[in-house]
Formats: C-alpha cells, sequence, structure tokens
C-alpha cells in the first residue's frame, strides 16, 4: 500500500494540515483502516480505491470514520494529480457524502462541498466553561459555531478538552471577525473524534463560510485558521454548496509494510 503525507491549504511545509493518503487497489478491512489511522495519529488519513472510472474515498480520524472531510479530499486530489499521474484539472470523488468534485487551477485546488444549514441555539454556561470565554453567538449545523465579538479571543482560547466532550455537536468551531487579508479567523476542536485541534478544517469552513458571507454581505470570503500550524482558504457560496480552495505541498511518499 503506498502512503502520502500531504500538508494542505498551505504551500509550505510543516504548516497547514496534514493529511495521510493512502493508495490501495481493493478495500481493506475497516479494523486495518481505523489501525493505519490510529498509528498515522493525523486528524485524517484518506483511503482511495479505484473501480472502474470511479475514484471511491473514505476519511478516517483516529476515533473513527467521518462523513466529510475538506482537507484531506484536498490532499487526495493533490496526490493523484501530482504524484500518480492522474492526467485530468478535475477529480471527483464517491464519498458518504455524495459526490465531491476537486479542480485544481493555478496551484489552488477547489472542493464543491455542501454547506451545513445552521440554526441559532442558545449561549450557555457549558459552553462558557468548556471554552473559558462567554461566545457572543451560537449555532449547531453538523457541529457547534461559536462566535466572539471581541479581537484575540479566538487566538488565545484553551479549551477544556473533557468539557467540550459535553457539548451538542461532533466538533467545536470558535470563530470572530478577521484583519488585514482575512475576512474571519477560527479554530476547530474535536475531541470527540480524537483530536484535540484540527490545524484547518475544511468541513468546519461548511458552516463558518456560511456564516461570514452571510454577516458580510459577501459570496467570497478569504479565512484564516488560527492554529499552532495556521492555513488559509478561499471560500465562495454557490447556492447550497461551499468551493473551498486551498493550496497543499507534498511531506513523504512511502510504502506501507502491510
Amino acid at each position: 500500500m503506498k502512503q502520502y503525507v500531504v500538508d494542505a491549504f498551505t504551500d509550505k511545509l510543516f504548516t497547514g494540515n496534514p493529511a495521510a493518503v493512502c493508495l490501495m487497489d481493493t478495500w481493506p478491512t475497516e479494523e486495518l483502516m481505523m489501525n493505519i489511522a490510529k498509528e498515522n495519529n493525523l486528524s485524517e488519513t484518506a483511503f482511495i480505491v479505484q473501480e472502474e472510472d470511479r475514484w471511491h474515498l473514505r476519511w478516517f480520524t483516529p476515533g473513527g470514520e467521518i462523513d466529510l472531510c475538506g482537507h484531506a479530499t484536498l490532499a487526495s486530489a493533490f496526490v493523484l494529480m501530482n504524484c500518480v499521474g492522474v492526467e485530468t484539472n478535475t477529480v471527483v470523488f464517491d464519498t458518504l457524502s455524495g459526490d465531491l468534485a476537486v479542480t485544481q487551477n493555478d496551484g489552488i485546488y477547489e472542493m464543491s462541498f455542501p454547506a451545513y444549514r445552521l440554526e441559532a441555539v442558545a449561549v450557555t454556561d457549558q459552553m462558557e466553561a468548556a471554552l473559558g470565554v462567554r461566545p457572543t453567538y451560537a449555532f449547531m449545523g453538523r457541529d457547534l459555531l461559536c462566535v466572539f465579538d471581541n479581537p484575540g479571543t479566538v487566538a488565545t482560547l484553551d479549551p477544556d478538552m473533557a468539557a467540550l466532550l459535553e457539548l451538542d455537536g461532533l466538533l467545536c468551531h470558535v470563530t470572530e471577525a478577521g484583519a488585514n487579508d482575512y475576512d474571519c479567523v477560527s479554530r476547530s476542536f474535536a475531541p470527540k473524534l480524537d483530536v484535540p485541534e484540527d490545524p484547518v478544517c475544511g468541513s468546519g469552513h461548511c458552516h463558518i463560510a456560511p456564516y461570514w458571507t452571510n454577516c458580510l454581505g459577501k459570496d467570497e470570503i478569504v479565512a484564516y485558521q488560527a492554529s499552532k500550524r495556521g492555513g488559509e482558504l478561499f471560500c465562495r457560496v454557490e447556492g447550497d454548496r461551499i468551493i473551498l480552495g486551498g493550496k497543499a505541498v507534498l511531506f513523504s511518499a512511502d510504502e506501507l509494510n502491510l
């Protein structure tokens, strides 16, 4: 089994979000995929199998399979287009979230993802206890989205991971308005998936981008994920879809001894 590690949503090594991408002729057992994901200990390991003319893609965190992952999808398309020699600028993956297309244009890989419908929910003492600061607003999609008004809050948060486990939503995203070159700043926490903080979360921006495009009255925004590694995303709303764009760089290519 060939495995690549790609830093996504960046063009500099050791930044962005690293994803492992495994290429296989046939599907291994779910137990083996879980063990590989745990061994890699990255936020996601992607598994790709080609069946006839279709590319099938699944994503595993160290805590289990997930239904949508942006950075590992970008990394998977990067591997097919740059490491395997698939001669195309567009790859369509068959996934648990339906068909996901990735198109490369001048080094930026754009993915069309479903936007999550956000419902306003009450800000609670439980949220404040988990995050250490009381959010101004809160919304629920697949994940919990907490919005802060005070600049600089997101970068300095030190959440209680055990308390985050008790909040609703699969992940917890925190966001505030950006400055300079960025429309918004965010961070993403996923202790329910054994990932304390996701360095750059693509599926999270299927919550974050709809919120900020609506607030700012813009169809396109540039988002910055303020994790220790950092990363940037180019987001565009098209109806009920979010176009997420980002760059990528190859870190390693290896054979797994299985």
